[in-house]
């Protein structure tokens, strides 16, 4: 799992011990040497200029917000630190996107991680014996943390809560072919009634041949009821009888597969569009493979521009080198990752957990 990014992750912390970590007795003497160059510059330009004007210039560079070699040297005696400055810093962040893109982590978090490093680090200052390596990674560890967090969602809770209030939770699942997502319901209706829910899954994809018998072989494998209608027939007809099925019956949750389908063939938008008016599902849960990568990531921000998602669920998380759609696709479309298919068994279907994942990128 993640081992490309892995690698390229050991790859730029190497970088950085090679490029930017310096002995003490250097960083100073950069600094001196920036410092005198700084001096010159200024006498110039104080021949050419007015008295007044000179002013201007000399109170508009006290103003700025940057650490000089005087604050920076009496860090460095007094509490034996070293500033991170800006300039190193922009160096460090060019080092980390390409890796980054290449792992298909999308191009608006790129640029998000990127902007969020130069805040928590730019002025920072880092202990002698301390190696700048670790303080980028760990940062970058905690703002991928804060990226995943940003649309927290607790699958479990909404649960629990949805049920005081209503009966059945109708869920239906949307994709495109291919993604796991007829798996990934059969997984899912075995996750529930491990905890105890009841539930009755809906065969709602009528368009794609076989999908019905594998849909009916995985409720006949855990013994969970199927509402069915034949091969072309109205999905939203479908969905609405297991509904009003799991509501004669008292059953807790209806969980419905859809066709798998993208989001340019416009008929086939329109009969999910018309699934969701018929039905009124409480939740819209997109699925898509983790291996797919920025694809998989495009594919979740339309489908939720055109027919609207709650959450996602990313399948073949085991399988993935990258690791790029798991950090992405949350933020891109604004709605939670809820779970993460780690393995082919029913058991296999993680509730989403950042820590864990992050864990799992920086091991």
């Amino acid at each position: 799992m993640f081992k490309s990014l892995k690698d390229k992750l050991k790859s730029f912390k190497k970088i950085i011990d090679e490029k930017f970590e310096k002995p003490v007795e250097q960083e100073l003497a950069e600094e001196q040497t920036k410092s005198a160059s700084k001096k010159k510059e200024s006498a110039k330009k104080s021949k050419t200029v007015t008295v007044a004007a000179d002013a201007k210039v000399k109170e508009a560079k006290v103003s700025r917000p940057k650490i000089g070699l005087k604050d920076k040297v009496s860090t460095l005696l007094i509490k034996r630190e070293i500033v991170i400055d800006e300039g190193k810093l922009e160096d460090i962040v060019d080092e980390l996107e390409i890796p980054l893109l290449e792992s298909d982590v999308a191009f608006e978090v790129v640029e998000e991680i990127s902007e969020k490093l130069r805040e928590r680090l730019i002025g920072r200052t880092k202990k002698i014996n301390e190696r700048l390596s670790d303080i980028v990674l760990s940062e970058l560890k905690v703002i991928i943390k804060d990226i995943l967090d940003k649309n927290k969602f607790d699958f479990d809770d909404y649960i629990v809560s949805g049920l005081k209030e209503k009966k059945p939770i109708n869920i239906i699942f949307v994709g495109v072919n291919g993604t796991g997502k007829t798996t990934t319901i059969a997984k899912f209706a075995k996750r529930l009634m491990d905890m105890n829910y009841s539930v009755v899954v809906a065969a709602g994809d009528t368009f794609r041949a076989g999908a019905i018998e594998q849909l009916e072989e995985h409720a006949n494998r855990l013994g969970v009821k199927l509402i069915k209608h034949k091969a072309g027939a109205d999905p939203a007809a479908v969905i609405y009888d297991a509904v009003r099925h799991a509501e004669s019956k008292r059953i807790d949750i209806v969980l419905s597969d859809t066709a798998g389908r993208m989001h340019t063939k416009r008929n086939l938008i329109e009969q999910l569009e018309k699934i969701k008016r018929v039905t009124e599902p409480d939740l819209t849960i997109f699925v898509d493979e983790s291996i797919a990568g920025n694809d998989a990531v495009e594919r979740a921000r339309m489908f939720n521009e055109t027919v609207g998602i709650d959450g996602s669920i990313l399948t073949k998380l085991d399988a993935d080198p990258k690791g790029g759609t798991a950090i992405s696709i949350s933020f891109i479309t604004g709605k939670p990752i809820l779970f993460l298919g780690i393995g082919q068994g029913y058991d296999d279907l993680k509730k989403f957990d950042s820590k864990w994942l992050v864990d799992r990128i920086f091991e």
